[in-house]
C-alpha cells in the first residue's frame, strides 16, 4: 500500500478527508442507524470508530491472506488479560489519518477530541500482567513479527469504586455498554 502522506485527496483515496467523511456518514446511517440530526455523541463515536476500524480491516485481511498464501508462521501469544488502552486515537495514528479525520469532522461541525474522549477504557486487565502482554504485542508489531494475542474477553472490567456516605461502594464496570468497535475477531 502506498504511503498515506504520498496520496493526494480524491474520491478514490480511502484516506482522504472527503472519503472519510463519506464513509462516516454511511456508517452512521447504515450501521448505527441514525441521521446526523438525532445522533447522540455515543452514536457519533461509534460511527467514527467503525469507520476507522473498516480502514484497518483492509490491511488486516490483506496481511492474513498473505500469511496464509506464503505459509508464514505466526506467534500466538496467550495471556489471561491484555491492558491495551483506548484504541480509536491509536488506530488513527497507526493509519496516519489524524489530520484527514480532523478535517472531515470539522467539515461536519464535530469535535474530534470530544469523540475520542467518549471511548471507554477496555476492561481487559488490571495492571502488570495485562500491560506487559500488550507491550509484548506492540514489540512484535514493531519488529514486524506476525503475531496474534489470545486472551479472555471479560464482559465486565474489574470494578468501579466510589465513596458514598463515607463508605467504599463497588460497581460493575460495564465497559461494553456501547459495544466494542475496536474488536476485530469477536462479536460486535
Amino acid at each position: 500500500m502506498p504511503n498515506v502522506s504520498d496520496q493526494q485527496p480524491n474520491s478514490q483515496n480511502p484516506f482522504s478527508a472527503e472519503s472519510i467523511e463519506a464513509a462516516f456518514k454511511k456508517t452512521l446511517h447504515d450501521f448505527v442507524g441514525k441521521p446526523m440530526m438525532t445522533a447522540t455523541p455515543e452514536d457519533l463515536y461509534k460511527a467514527l470508530a467503525y469507520t476507522v476500524r473498516s480502514l484497518l480491516l483492509e490491511r488486516y485481511i490483506r496481511s492474513v491472506e498473505m500469511y496464509l498464501r506464503k505459509e508464514i508462521r505466526t506467534v500466538a501469544y496467550f495471556s489471561a488479560e491484555f491492558l491495551i488502552g483506548p484504541q480509536l486515537a491509536n488506530n488513527m495514528l497507526n493509519l496516519g489519518i489524524i489530520s484527514q479525520v480532523q478535517q472531515a469532522m470539522e467539515k461536519m461541525g464535530l469535535n474530534l477530541s470530544e469523540l475520542i474522549d467518549i471511548e471507554v477504557e477496555p476492561g481487559l486487565g488490571n495492571g502488570g500482567l495485562g500491560r506487559l502482554a500488550a507491550c509484548y504485542l506492540d514489540s512484535l508489531a514493531t519488529l514486524r513479527i506476525p503475531a496474534i494475542g489470545y486472551g479472555l474477553r471479560y464482559e465486565h472490567g474489574m470494578f468501579e469504586q466510589r465513596i458514598e456516605n463515607g463508605w467504599q461502594v463497588e460497581y460493575s464496570d460495564n465497559w461494553l455498554h456501547f459495544g466494542n468497535p475496536g474488536n476485530f475477531t469477536g462479536p460486535r
